[in-house]
């Protein structure tokens, strides 16, 4: 896909999808795709429809399949298969608690004696990593009276699926058709990296991992679509994930530009750009956050960040947020550092335009398909209230916007300058030769040809500041 992707809550941004629909017919029309966050039933979970009931239905109060059509017909929709678990309340997990073996449901569910059928020592059960605090089941008492431990990496709602069962790979076929026939043109694995649970090893992307990932993504490209893998992981993760996929996320970059921004060096940025997947999907801030994780170190393993420069970004987040980030950041079970920041790109920027704009020249720059987080889109700082409201410190990021707040928000520099880039990466330079260089340990060059035309992008992190060039003509992105 060529352009700039925008990745929005129905609800949040334009309250259905009829209303995102118009949005992307209009005053969004740059965005050449659109990856819709869950919209099925519900898409008001305890997860924000990471738990669907139904994951097969639409959600009514936002609208049908026709209007998932609608909106590809023209630009390609990306939308989740939530393949790691579903709700507690779904129609199946209920008919295995009430009809237990002669459910046609059962073994869809991972139970805890499902993976450890000879029981497992505390070593055993604390091998396992979870981006949560605790350990990751919840106890369901069948209609019968008997008593299940149920593997629950997430949420106590959120229950897994046993994905090597034929009774889950039922379902996930099940769900790949549905999205077929609605129209979406790639699908996220979302959660991936959990799916698979292996005695003896933290169960993260594991080989067990990736060979499910090569069954899944095959699944999903028979029925004529592309897929894309979520995981939040050591690079070396992406980098194995990638040939396997059409697409990955390159998570590592925020943190890296944040890094580069903090210190006024671009040497860690550099170092990723001779090696990152060029098949990656690039952020700056998504719905969970912005991930430090995925450019920080793992066990014996050097990060492209060491722990004290990880540590350095979060406290930078905190300084600009006045310490809310720290708040609203979660520190998982047996880790010091939270795995991501949960404040807006905006926030942690101080709100600084010109860093804001700098950030998403570099992203669009970088080879892949660069995605905008509605949020940041439109310059959106922490939504404090909301936080206060949930407790759930990711809602820090996830703002349901009124039309008149979008109105203004679409005025402001912010927003017009993000628009302007996104206008300009659907130039056919970009369809090009990428090349980079770093003229100093301060400054870094980016340049894409094609067919006669250069664009360059020229950035220094000591004092920030970024110029464009299109054929040697300056981008104004504000005129």
């Amino acid at each position: 896909m060529s352009g700039v992707s925008l990745l929005t809550y129905a609800d949040r941004l334009a309250g259905d999808l009829p209303g995102l629909g118009r949005l992307l017919s209009a005053e969004l029309a740059v965005f050449s795709g659109v990856h819709v966050l869950p919209f099925f039933t519900p898409f008001d979970g305890d997860d924000t429809g990471f738990d669907p009931v139904d994951h097969t239905a639409v959600d009514p109060r936002l609208g049908s399949w026709d209007d998932i059509r609608r909106i590809a017909d023209a630009r390609e929709v990306t939308a989740d298969l939530i393949v790691n678990h579903v709700s507690s309340r779904s129609a199946e997990f209920e008919d295995w608690l009430t009809r237990g073996p002669a459910s046609a449901h059962e073994g869809m569910f991972l139970t805890f004696d499902r993976v450890f059928p000879h029981g497992a020592s505390e070593a055993d059960i604390t091998a396992f990593y979870r981006p949560r605090p605790g350990l990751p089941f919840t106890p369901y008492r069948a209609a019968d009276g008997t008593r299940r431990l149920v593997w629950t990496t997430f949420m106590p709602s959120q229950v897994d699926i046993d994905v090597t069962h034929p009774a889950g790979t039922a379902y996930l076929e099940r769900l790949a058709g549905t999205l077929a026939a609605g129209g979406v043109g790639t699908v996220r694995l979302d959660a991936v990296g959990y799916a698979v649970k292996t005695p003896g090893t933290d169960s993260f992307m594991t080989p067990e991992t990736l060979a499910f990932v090569a069954e899944a993504a095959a699944l999903i490209r028979d029925r004529g679509m592309r897929v894309l893998v979520e995981v939040h992981a050591h690079y070396s993760q992406q980098q194995a994930i990638a040939p396997l996929v059409d697409l990955v996320y390159d998570f590592a970059l925020p943190p890296l530009l944040l890094h580069a921004l903090g210190t006024g060096r671009s040497d860690r940025l550099v170092s990723w750009l001779g090696i990152r997947p060029a098949n990656a999907v690039t952020v700056l801030d998504t719905h969970d956050g912005i991930g430090v994780i995925d450019a920080g170190p793992s066990g014996d393993r050097p990060g492209l960040l060491s722990q004290d420069e990880m540590a350095d970004v979060f406290r930078w987040a905190h300084e600009a947020t006045g310490g809310h980030s720290s708040v609203a950041s979660v520190i998982p079970a047996w880790m010091t550092l939270p795995h991501q920041i949960n404040a807006t790109f905006f926030s942690v920027l101080g709100r600084d335009t010109k860093r804001m704009l700098l950030a998403r020249a570099v992203q669009i720059f970088v080879p892949g398909e660069p995605q905008f987080y509605y949020v940041g889109l439109l310059g959106g700082q922490d939504d404090t209230e909301l936080f206060a409201r949930t407790g759930q410190g990711r809602d820090v990021n996830r703002h349901s916007y009124t039309p008149g707040e979008i109105r203004a928000a679409l005025a402001t520099d912010v927003a017009r300058g993000q628009l302007a880039l996104a206008q300009l990466r659907r130039h056919p330079v970009f369809e090009g030769t990428f090349s980079w260089e770093a003229p100093d340990d301060a400054s870094l060059l980016l340049t894409w040809r094609a067919e006669g035309h250069e664009a360059v992008l020229r950035v220094r992190f000591d004092d920030p500041d970024f110029e464009i060039t299109l054929d040697g003509v300056p981008v104004d992105l504000l005129a």
